[in-house]
């Protein structure tokens, strides 16, 4: 006689193949009923976006483009529903995104476009609120993000002539967009999609070193199957040399000059005239850097609302269109913040955070300029705007102890195999990352002395480093300090060199000039030194995951050597909620969070707080782990509001 157990197993086997069934075939519908709405979308639409008089049109009819950019990549996926719906709510009616190359192929030929990059999602989720989209694919996007959103490899060929018609580059190019095109294409407005428009490259009238190379990249779009609208996008100066025959010029700027649009006018005549960029801040872009020597890293240059709601007012009393850049700015997570160059002796590293004083700000919060704004174009549609989606709650939570730390020197097994070199060697051409080379991070160079004397970098470290003798901490060498006296000492020692890639220059005409670590010969007592041990510590997820798993930390009863990595345990209790971390007993470094790369601090400012996004915490435990350059007080503190530091209006 079958057993009553047997009998409950045979039930539960059924219930669960009924259950896989009905969800496979829920899963079948769904897509068959996706595929049929985008289908009768496709049939109901005769003619996109077109700039054919002085007013945009869509299906024939006068549209007003109302955009706002929130770039995917700078917000955690959780929250990309939230943004468009508050996006939406402010009376908004298209997306802009960029598309960040070094993000989707960070080594060449293996491309990503899943979870966090997964574009496709995005494009849905924006088409199913009821938001147009404007596409900006580069290849070059700037946005204030390392190299401009071009991927490092590129600079392994010493030749390399970014945004050009190079060979090397433009090979890249075709590689990267014809897997890029794929996922954009079935998602046009004249395939059933939101995408409206696709601009080329970017702000290409401020490099214009090659006036084959905007034909090109317009044609690698056309070629690959882009049929809406296409657009360029430069400032006043950039107008001349940014267009491309077949694409409707666009303007950025902050303050709303009448020049500026006479300018656009005489390039164009009887077009319709859309500020693709009309910043919220300019530039964060610019000024909101850390700087030892530079405003003491104090220094933000922001718009305050009251300023900017006069000049939205102006533009669209003039029938423009219109794009806030940013709507939203999110977070440079990662070692992904690039750098700031133009008219400075150096580049200056940007800061973590990109809330932009947009409004929406790092944490999806309203601001003044959201009310106002909302306010503002209220009065251009003829519904009532939705309602406003649910404020995120925060958290302060109490502040945590370090319980363990491990030294740089005893984490460097779990880096990759070293190379020996006799001459130093730049980051991007370690034999790292199946011969990618190193990105981000810091580098390890190390040699041996026999004599003290005095250290020069000649100008060859990019950007900072950390210099060791015997492990022992003598000093800093960066752009404005290049020689540092060595201590005395008897015997062979080793010098060791770490140095730290503050974020590439994202702007100017300098693009080439970006490789990282050590670029040419550091001399002792003015001869070059070599035989050098390098190792890459480009502090990537399986290192994190491999630190953690270790059983080389060391309790904090032992007194800790710099630089070093410092884990934590923050308990959560309930559902996480977002919150900001504290560094106030620290110098500078990077913090990991459940092995998310949060970012950069410096105690130097202006930034003091790094975001966490509830999402990426769980109740229970979750483990931090902090890399410190040089001194800590071992707490971690969390706070509920943001520091940004010192601000300073635009005049």
């Amino acid at each position: 006689m079958e057993s009553l157990s047997m009998v409950r197993l045979r039930l539960t086997l059924k219930q669960r193949y009924f259950l896989l069934l009905c969800f496979a075939v829920g899963a079948i519908i769904a897509y068959q009923f996706t595929r049929n709405r985008l289908e009768v979308e496709r049939m109901s639409r005769v003619e996109g976006l077109r700039a054919n008089s002085s007013q945009f049109t869509l299906e024939r009819k006068p549209f007003h483009i109302l955009g706002g950019s929130i770039h995917y990549f700078r917000v955690p996926r959780a929250y990309w529903e939230d943004r468009l719906l508050k996006m939406k709510a402010c009376g908004l009616n298209t997306l802009t995104t960029y598309v960040p190359w070094n993000l989707h192929e960070p080594e060449r030929g293996v491309f990503n476009f899943e979870d966090q990059l997964d574009l496709e999602a995005y494009l849905r989720l924006a088409a199913s609120l009821g938001l147009w989209v404007i596409l900006r694919p580069g290849p070059y996007i700037c946005a204030e993000w390392d190299l401009g959103g071009l991927p490092s490899w590129l600079l392994r060929d010493q030749n390399m002539k970014l945004r050009t018609t190079y060979p090397g580059f433009t090979a890249a190019v075709n590689s990267f967009f014809n897997q890029l095109m794929k996922k954009v294409v079935p998602h046009q407005y004249s395939k059933g999609g939101p995408i409206i428009a696709v601009q080329v490259e970017n702000e290409y009238g401020s490099f214009a070193k090659d006036e084959d190379y905007m034909p090109f990249i317009k044609e690698a779009l056309l070629s690959r199957g882009i049929t809406e609208l296409l657009l360029t996008s430069d400032n006043r100066e950039g107008l001349k040399r940014g267009g491309v025959k077949g694409a409707l010029e666009t303007i950025n700027f902050q303050k709303l000059n009448p020049n500026d649009i006479k300018c656009l006018d005489g390039i164009q005549p009887n077009k319709p005239k859309l500020v693709m960029g009309l910043n919220s801040v300019k530039p964060l872009a610019g000024l909101r850097i850390m700087s030892p020597t530079y405003g003491g890293g104090k220094i933000q240059i922001l718009k305050g609302a009251v300023d900017m709601i006069p000049v939205v007012t102006e533009i669209l009393k003039l029938d423009m269109s219109i794009n806030l850049y940013m709507f939203h700015g999110g977070t440079n997570f990662g070692f992904m913040s690039g750098a700031f160059a133009v008219g400075m002796p150096a580049p200056r590293p940007m800061v973590t955070s990109y809330d932009y004083d947009a409004p929406l700000s790092e944490a999806g919060d309203y601001t003044t300029k959201y009310h106002l704004l909302r306010n503002l174009f209220s009065h251009y549609h003829a519904q009532p705007l939705p309602e406003l989606p649910s404020h995120q709650e925060r958290r302060a939570y109490q502040p945590i102890v370090i319980h363990q730390h491990l030294s740089l020197w005893d984490s460097l097994h779990f880096t990759d195999k070293p190379l020996k070199s006799e001459r130093p060697m730049n980051m991007e051409n370690l034999p790292v990352n199946n011969n990618n080379g190193q990105s981000y991070g810091y580098t390890l160079y190390e040699t041996t002395m026999t004599s003290k004397g005095t250290l020069n970098s000649k100008n060859n470290i990019r950007d900072r480093a950390l210099v060791f003798v015997d492990k022992h901490f003598v000093g800093v060498l960066d752009y404005e300090t290049q020689e540092l006296p060595l201590p005395d000492g008897k015997g062979k020692r080793t010098l060791s060199l770490l140095v730290e890639n503050c974020g590439r220059v994202n702007y100017g005409k300098t693009l080439d000039d970006q490789r990282k670590g050590l670029v040419g010969d550091i001399e002792l007592n003015k001869r070059p030194l070599s035989d050098f041990i390098i190792r890459s510590l480009d502090m990537k997820p399986g290192f994190v995951n491999r630190l953690e798993s270790s059983g080389h930390w060391m309790s904090m009863r032992q007194r800790p050597s710099f630089p070093g990595f410092f884990q934590a345990r923050l308990y959560v209790n309930s559902f996480p909620k977002d919150t900001f971390i504290k560094l106030p007993g620290w110098s500078k470094g990077v913090v990991f969070i459940n092995g998310k790369n949060l970012g950069r601090y410096w105690s130097i400012g202006p930034q003091q707080t790094l975001y966490v996004p509830g999402p990426w915490l769980h109740k229970g435990d979750n483990q931090v782990i902090v890399f410190e350059e040089q001194e800590t007080d071992g707490k971690i503190q969390f706070a509920s509001s943001p520091d940004y530091g010192m601000t300073v209006d635009v005049q």
